[in-house]
């Protein structure tokens, strides 16, 4: 175990492992048959990675998505470990380079789709030279239960046919107990160790709303998300090209993913999110499988996704670097009756719908639950979270309910005298009292339902009709999707059961801006934005996303011990040799810059504004300070602004001001150009002199340092 840990602390850089990492090594390199279950982001790729490079062979990884195969390649690269990739993008002389290479024993790690794996001619390459390990990534798309099932990942049974001896290893983020026994069968490791971790990612916020519209999408994005990466899931092509222009007019970068792109341009775009800051990826689910971009800082979904796993998946693209970020979706019953459509138009068997109508119901009612969003998510994956999160909107906003008892039973009653022929939209007209030209030649008008519920919005009654069918009550049938009675009606019916209802319309639970990196002190954010921009440079350089390079976890670290020697870094975790090797300089000289000039601005501060910095260390507020030491208030107050340009000093530690004003005072000083004009007085009125001078030459100088000392 020794020498396994040698190699994760020289090649990776870290000193110990995370989570059950160790034991699937382990067991990996003794040569067993594992089936992982591990979280996106929980470090899945090292469990084949470390174990390839201890034992004698290739690895060989099947990856479903051709396009991310070069970035993870690109990343091994960083590592120092051989690896490569082959696929269909390569021409007929790479290959044959690639395949000389692999069969002289050069190459530690093979990335191939399952497609290319299968050919006959790979099957024979592969014979001819000793292979450590098969690795199945994505695994959960060889079951016909899961939610990204890919009939080709059954054809890797073969493996075992082929190499019975060769260690398999499957690893997905989401599988339930049929999942896992398909996995098990398909590809014939019916004895393979289970590893399953906790599915809960705690540094994910839950939001979940109903019938929300693009605006609705837009407030959650500037509140909690301006600047920030994400992804925008739609369910149709349609919405994808809507939605992406529409956020391109409104100024942030959107780009749309789907199937009926041009591969070149869908490519481009995918390469774009991975590689820049910022980028919003506007996408079907034919987007994210694979996706490691680190700092996706928020995944939301337009519309519902087909499942909980599905839904688990896709947010799990958010925040893979631990930090916090967001999962926000809009839901309606009409996307509930969509997913139904498309599920009875497939080829699936009864058994397959029937379990993917139930897998939609489970996913319905975790949107209508009024119950910590975690506890019911976890809890279908037979996960127990022993209290309420305090980390998703029903905790932190928790819903209004009311005894829904009564419109419950006029919804259930207009159902069953309208002989369950009809839908959601057509019971509403009838409850709310409407005479269009159908229900009078259906004589509706005439039953005793009708305009009984016109005291309630259509808004609420179709959130009712919602929350009746995720709780069992009512049930969409048949092509036209009209609702059904279930049995578990007859006690509300017949006023034996009380329904406690959730009232439509809460409000959106707001993450502060820049909370991943509040715990920054003022200097150390400053060094990690210098840090960002040498990598950035590096990266632009090697043509590789900036998270190849290093993660900002691991230039948070610089930036906080500061380091002065190459040898110093082998402490800091995420740089193994390989890294420290090829830019280790670069940073250093980055830090030793910073300290330079750090000495420099010091030196060029008085020693009056030292002494008020001083006080402020100890607590004293800003007013006493001018008291102690016998100076004016507006005196001091420059002094702190002049601290805060320096990185001294936190703006907040000063003025209790929260990141949403610090986010008002900002777009008035853009809309001001204070950046290039330097005048705050037309920020001043603009605000309607809500905040004092003080206050804004603060935020201007916490914003924009280089311009703080020549404001007015």
């Amino acid at each position: 175990m020794s020498h396994v840990l040698e190699v994760l602390k020289k090649v990776y850089g870290y000193d110990q492992f995370r989570g059950q990492q160790q034991a699937i090594i382990e067991a990996v390199i003794a040569g067993e048959d594992t089936v992982t279950i591990m979280p996106t982001g929980g470090g899945k790729s090292l469990c084949y990675q470390l174990p390839a490079l201890i034992r004698n062979g290739l690895g060989v990884v099947v990856s479903p998505l051709i396009a991310l195969m070069q970035d993870q390649v690109d990343t091994l690269h960083q590592l120092g470990i051989n690896a490569v990739f082959l696929n269909s993008t390569q021409s007929y002389r790479e290959q044959q380079e690639i395949e000389h290479n692999l069969k002289s024993g050069h190459i530690k790690l093979l990335y191939i789709a399952p497609e290319r794996l299968l050919m006959p001619q790979t099957i024979i390459l592969l014979k001819s030279i000793e292979v450590a390990l098969f690795a199945i990534d994505e695994a959960h798309c060889i079951s016909q239960w899961g939610h990204d099932f890919r009939p080709v990942y059954q054809q890797l049974s073969i493996l075992k046919d082929h190499f019975n001896n060769v260690p398999l290893l499957a690893l997905t983020a989401t599988a339930d107990q049929q999942t896992k026994f398909e996995i098990k069968q398909k590809l014939k490791i019916p004895n393979a160790i289970e590893f399953l971790h906790s599915f809960d990612r705690s540094n994910i916020r839950y939001h979940i709303v109903e019938s929300a519209t693009k605006e609705a999408l837009w407030g959650f994005i500037q509140s909690n998300h301006p600047t920030d990466a994400g992804v925008v899931y739609c369910l149709s092509k349609k919405s994808v090209e809507e939605t992406a222009l529409w956020l391109e007019q409104k100024g942030r970068t959107a780009l749309a993913y789907h199937g009926g792109l041009n591969k070149d341009i869908r490519a481009k775009n995918q390469q774009r999110f991975l590689r820049e800051d910022g980028i919003i990826i506007v996408a079907t689910i034919a987007f994210g499988m694979g996706i490691d971009k680190p700092d996706v800082r928020f995944v939301a979904h337009m519309n519902l996704p087909k499942s909980i796993e599905a839904y688990y998946q896709e947010t799990g693209r958010a925040g893979r670097d631990g930090q916090p970020a967001n999962a926000w979706m809009s839901y309606k019953l009409q996307d509930l009756v969509q997913h139904k459509h498309m599920l009875e138009d497939s080829e699936g068997s009864s058994d397959f719908k029937q379990i993917g109508n139930q897998k939609l119901n489970a996913l319905i009612d975790l949107c209508e639950s009024s119950d910590c969003r975690r506890i019911s998510l976890l809890s279908y994956f037979d996960e127990k979270l022993d209290q309420p999160c305090g980390n998703c909107d029903n905790c932190l906003n928790p819903p209004e309910q009311f005894d829904g008892t009564i419109p419950a039973q006029m919804a259930i009653s207009v159902a069953y005298r309208t002989q369950q022929r009809f839908g959601t939209a057509y019971l509403i007209d009838i409850l709310v009292g409407n005479m269009n030209e159908r229900i009078k030649q259906n004589d509706h008008h005439m039953l005793p339902t009708h305009g009984v519920g016109k005291e309630i919005t259509k808004k609420q009654w179709r959130s009712i009709f919602r929350q009746l069918i995720a709780k069992g009550l009512l049930e969409l049938q048949g092509e036209y999707k009209t609702l059904r009675l279930t049995p578990a009606c007859r006690e509300v019916l017949q006023g034996k059961r009380q329904l406690q209802l959730n009232k439509v319309g809460k409000t959106p639970v707001k993450t502060p801006i820049n909370e991943a990196s509040s715990t920054k002190t003022p200097d150390a954010e400053k060094l990690f934005e210098e840090l960002k921009k040498c990598r950035a440079q590096i990266a632009k350089d090697g043509e590789v996303p900036a998270y190849i390079i290093c993660h900002n976890s691991t230039l948070t670290e610089i930036a906080e011990v500061k380091p002065t020697s190459l040898e110093k870094l082998y402490n800091i975790r995420g740089l193994g040799q390989s890294r420290i090797e090829k830019y280790g300089q670069e940073l250093i000289n980055v830090v030793l810059k910073f300290r330079e000039d750090q000495t420099k601005e010091k030196n060029t501060l008085k020693q009056t504004n030292l002494e008020t910095l001083e006080l402020l260390k100890k607590g004293l507020a800003v007013e006493n300070i001018a008291k102690e030491r016998k100076l004016s208030l507006s005196t001091i107050q420059e002094h702190c602004a002049l601290l805060i340009w320096h990185r001294l000093l936190n703006l907040q530690s000063v003025y209790d001001i929260n990141n949403d004003e610090i986010t008002e005072i900002n777009q008035h000083l853009v809309a001001a150009n204070f950046s290039t004009e330097l005048r705050l007085k037309p920020v001043f009125e603009a605000l309607n002199e809500r905040y004092s001078y003080p206050i804004l030459k603060c935020v201007a100088a916490h914003l924009y340092p280089c311009a703080q000392s020549q404001s007015e």
